[in-house]
């Protein structure tokens, strides 16, 4: 038996973490220097799309945040306690080449598989993505778990899943892309004053990469249905995610209008984490999906 562990970034819904029975190791924001514990295992999806919206109105209104990163000490507490367990662990980390947590984890597990006796297993799988692009691999890691599958058995087939798994999103200010310096901040005050919407994407080596640009907040909407439904692979048997920073309207429109054109077996529909929403700010919208690979048609 395994346990599966993502990050508070994984995004994935609470309700949905217990259904699945997956472990949450969250993020900690600093929030006009009080901290905040990013995930909340009790809360429904209401109550975290309703979390959601004050966390973003205050960033709207230039609350100061910080981001950090989860330490390596509480790695290997959360490893430890689930190897005394007699269990395995599959834990699917947010891109490495987006943050340092996969590092992390991955000193913990060095450390922990050298403590005699040890016994167990550990798979880290680098989903190269954020978000439900690590959630969503994480219900799957749960259901073929559910049909008998061992931990190397699930973590090779996530492993064949990452290349796979796409996310494509749309933000709302370019002025936060540019504090993380994804983008100038002189091409950010053009780029806001012409109504430049850019679609960014995590490419095969999971950085976050400009697409395309569109003119307006509509473009880069129907954009986006269009790369979810021209690149899809079979759908009838995919969970399609959407993450929203205080966008919920916009994203159940994206949910209808791709619900018109592909038959997915299930959609995610949830506000976007704390910690990696900050950096790219209110109104951010992403999808994810899985296609034949990450380089999408337009």
């Amino acid at each position: 038996m395994f346990e599966i562990v993502v990050d508070s970034a994984a995004n994935i819904p609470a309700e949905l973490c217990k259904k699945y029975n997956i472990k949450v190791l969250s993020f900690v924001n600093t929030v006009n220097g009080k901290p905040l514990v990013c995930f909340d295992p009790e809360l429904t999806q209401e109550q975290e799309r309703e979390k959601g919206h004050e966390y973003y109105e205050s960033i709207r209104n230039g609350i100061e945040i910080t981001t950090g990163l989860i330490s390596i000490g509480d790695f290997e507490d959360c490893f430890r306690e689930i190897m005394e367990s007699d269990k395995d662990i599959i834990y699917i980390s947010l891109s490495s080449n987006i943050s340092g947590t996969n590092n992390s984890a991955r000193i913990a597990m060095d450390d922990l598989m050298s403590e005699p006796p040890c016994g167990r297993k550990i798979r880290i799988i680098d989903a190269l993505n954020a978000s439900l692009g690590q959630g969503i691999q994480a219900i799957y890691a749960s259901e073929m778990r559910d049909k008998g599958m061992d931990v190397d058995e699930v973590a090779d087939t996530l492993e064949k899943y990452v290349p796979k798994m796409n996310g494509v999103f749309t933000v709302g200010d370019l002025k936060y892309l540019a504090k993380t310096g994804r983008l100038s901040g002189t091409a950010a005050f053009v780029g806001n004053i012409l109504n430049i919407k850019p679609i960014l994407r995590g490419n095969k080596e999971g950085f976050i990469v400009q697409f395309k640009k569109c003119r307006g907040r509509k473009a880069a909407i129907s954009t986006l249905i269009d790369l979810v439904c021209n690149n899809i692979e079979d759908p009838e048997n995919q969970i399609l995610g959407i993450a929203h920073a205080d966008a919920y309207e916009e994203s159940r429109y994206i949910m209808e209008e791709i619900q018109k054109r592909v038959k997915v077996r299930d959609f995610i529909n949830t506000s976007y984490d704390f910690c990696t929403g900050h950096h790219v700010g209110p109104d951010t919208i992403a999808l994810f999906f899985m296609g034949k690979d990450r380089e999408l048609e337009k």
